[in-house]
C-alpha cells in the first residue's frame, strides 16, 4: 500500500516537474535598448578614434543580435574579437569556424568598443576609412567590407540598413563626449574669442584649463586628438575637467627637473606626475613601487635617480 501511494507521488510530481522546475524564457534586448543602453560608448569611442558611432553600434548590434550573444553576455565581447598571439588578457572559449576558438573577454562593454576602435586604427588596411567624413556611414560600411572585416557579401547592406531603421546616423553629428565637461555654446563653436595660452614645464607643452571648457573644446582649440589628452594626463574616460588643472598636449618625461619630491597630505601618484611632468609608470620605477600603490604624507619619493633597495 506505502508503496503504491509512493510511486503515484512519484508520478504526480514527474508529470508538474517541468513546470515546478523549468526556468523562465530567457529576457532578450531588442534593438532599440541596444541603442540606448551602449549609445554614449559609442559615441566617446567616435569623439576618441573617428570611428563613427552609427557604425560602432550597427556592427554591436550585428555581431551580437542587439547584445544577446553568449559572446556579449559572458565575455562582454560585442565585435567577435578572436584572442591572437599579441592578447595577453581573459578569454572564452567557444565553437566558431572550429571548435573551442579563443575570443578575447573583456571586464566592460566599453573595453571591448574600446578594443574594437584600436583595431581599426591601428591595421593599415583600415586607414582609407579615417579620410571619410564621419557622416559618411554608407562609405564606412562599404568600406569596411571591401577591406575584409567580414566575409558575408551583404555586410556593407546590412550595417546600412540597421543604421537607417535605428536612425543611428543622428549620433554622428554629435560634438560632445557624454557627460563630460560643458556642451559648447553653439554661436562660439568654431572660434574662439581669445587665443589658448600654450605655457611649458619641464619641456612639455600644457595649458591650464579655463571655466567651461570640455574635452572636445581643448582639442579643436589645441589641434590636438582627444585619445592624446587623455592618454598625456592618465585621465579615464570618464574623468571632468575642472578650472584651474594642468593639462598637458605632450606625454611627459621619464625624469622630472627636481631630485625628490615629499609628499603632502591628499597628494596621489597621478597629481604628482600631473605636478613634476614625469610619466607615472617611471614614477613608481624610480621609488620601487607597484602601479596603483599610494605614498603616505612625509614620504620622499626620487624623481630622478632610482632610490636604492
Amino acid at each position: 500500500m506505502n508503496r503504491q501511494i509512493c510511486f503515484g507521488i512519484s508520478l504526480f510530481l514527474i508529470g508538474f516537474a517541468p513546470a515546478a522546475f523549468s526556468q523562465p524564457a530567457e529576457y532578450k534586448m531588442s534593438g532599440k535598448e541596444y541603442v540606448e543602453k551602449y549609445k554614449d560608448d559609442a559615441v566617446r569611442e567616435m569623439l576618441m578614434y573617428r570611428v563613427p558611432a552609427s557604425i560602432v553600434l550597427a556592427q554591436g548590434m550585428l555581431e551580437t543580435g542587439n547584445g544577446n550573444s553568449a559572446l556579449a553576455v559572458y565575455a562582454n565581447n560585442h565585435f567577435g574579437v578572436k584572442c591572437h598571439k599579441d592578447w595577453t588578457g581573459l578569454t572564452y572559449t567557444m565553437d566558431d569556424d572550429e571548435r573551442n576558438e579563443c575570443f578575447r573577454k573583456y571586464p566592460s562593454v566599453l573595453d571591448s568598443y574600446n578594443d574594437h576602435s584600436l583595431f581599426l586604427k591601428n591595421r593599415s588596411r583600415y586607414a582609407f576609412l579615417f579620410e571619410l567624413k564621419l557622416t559618411d556611414y554608407k562609405g564606412w560600411a562599404k568600406g569596411l567590407k571591401e577591406a575584409g572585416y567580414a566575409t558575408d557579401p551583404h555586410y556593407a547592406e546590412r550595417l546600412i540598413d540597421l543604421i537607417e531603421t535605428h536612425d543611428l546616423s543622428r549620433f554622428d553629428k554629435v560634438e560632445e563626449m557624454p557627460n563630460i565637461g560643458i556642451k559648447p555654446n553653439t554661436e562660439n563653436a568654431t572660434i574662439s574669442r581669445t587665443p589658448r595660452k600654450i605655457l611649458e614645464f619641464n619641456r612639455i607643452k600644457y595649458i591650464i584649463v579655463k571655466d567651461g571648457d570640455s574635452f572636445f573644446k581643448v582639442s579643436n582649440d589645441c589641434k590636438i586628438e582627444l585619445w592624446q589628452l587623455y592618454k598625456y594626463n592618465d585621465l579615464g574616460k570618464n574623468e571632468k575637467l575642472v578650472a584651474g588643472q594642468k593639462l598637458y598636449l605632450q606625454p611627459k618625461k621619464r625624469k622630472a627637473k627636481e631630485k625628490t619630491h615629499t609628499v603632502q597630505a591628499g597628494e596621489t601618484m597621478r597629481s604628482i606626475s600631473q605636478l613634476h611632468g614625469i610619466k607615472m609608470k617611471f614614477l613608481y620605477r624610480k621609488n620601487l613601487m607597484k602601479p596603483g600603490e599610494e605614498p603616505k604624507a612625509g614620504t620622499v619619493l626620487y624623481m630622478r635617480k632610482t632610490k636604492k633597495p
